[in-house]
């Protein structure tokens, strides 16, 4: 049972860390039902799947056939320090220059790649962070499976979509895996495509994951 859990509104933004600890707290194996949410009077957000009290609103129906759902649930291989050390280096400058959470970073790449420099897709993305070619072109990476030239240009692609979608990372991470013109063609909403949908919670668990951990 999911019981209780609270965090505050900060930011990057406090919506979204929000969304990102509702990702992992989903994923715990005897959660069962939807999930409620309030706002206290200090701005702490308390979440839980058996609310005691009145204040508690449904945020989220839970609906175990949905792919996102099924994703939650689904234990997830997180990498060790070790292996994330790797490319230490490369992360941390190319989080300095763009101004973007490492642990972010890293995040995607447990989820593209997992940290594998030579990985490629059917679809034809490669490298750490899974760049397509017209993607690589467009932030400067002339070789793909460079890991300095493949982490700075992707970086530098979610430094854009954090713009864009004002640090919404829900949506900035549906774009980074299905291009920004499905966001927006889906009315700044996650596109309801498989994928993407489990895409994005896999990400956030990733990230409220390592970012504890950095």
């Amino acid at each position: 049972m999911l019981a209780e859990f609270h965090t505050k509104s900060i930011d990057l933004s406090g919506r979204v860390i929000a969304a990102a600890l509702l990702c992992s707290s989903l994923a715990a194996p005897a959660m069962a039902g939807d999930i409620y949410r309030y706002v206290d009077r200090n701005g702490d957000v308390h979440y839980t799947n058996v609310p005691n009290d009145s204040r508690y609103k449904v945020h989220r129906r839970v609906d175990t056939e949905n792919p996102v759902t099924q994703t939650l649930t689904v234990k997830t291989r997180y990498y060790k320090p070790s292996v994330r050390q790797r490319f230490h280096k490369e992360i941390q400058a190319a989080a300095y220059k763009h101004n973007v959470d490492p642990a972010l970073i890293h995040a995607v790449i447990s989820a593209e790649s997992g940290y594998n420099p030579l990985a490629r897709s059917h679809a034809g993305a490669a490298g750490l962070m899974q760049l397509m070619p017209a993607t690589a072109q467009r932030f400067g990476a002339r070789n793909r499976l460079d890991p300095t030239e493949n982490i700075h240009a992707g970086t530098r692609y979610l430094r854009v979509l954090m713009d864009l979608f004002d640090n919404d990372l829900e949506l900035v991470l549906a774009a980074y895996n299905a291009g920004e013109n499905a966001v927006i063609r889906a009315g700044h909403q996650i596109p309801p495509y498989k994928e993407t949908m489990t895409y994005v919670p896999r990400v956030l668990k990733y990230y409220d994951n390592y970012r504890t951990r950095m």
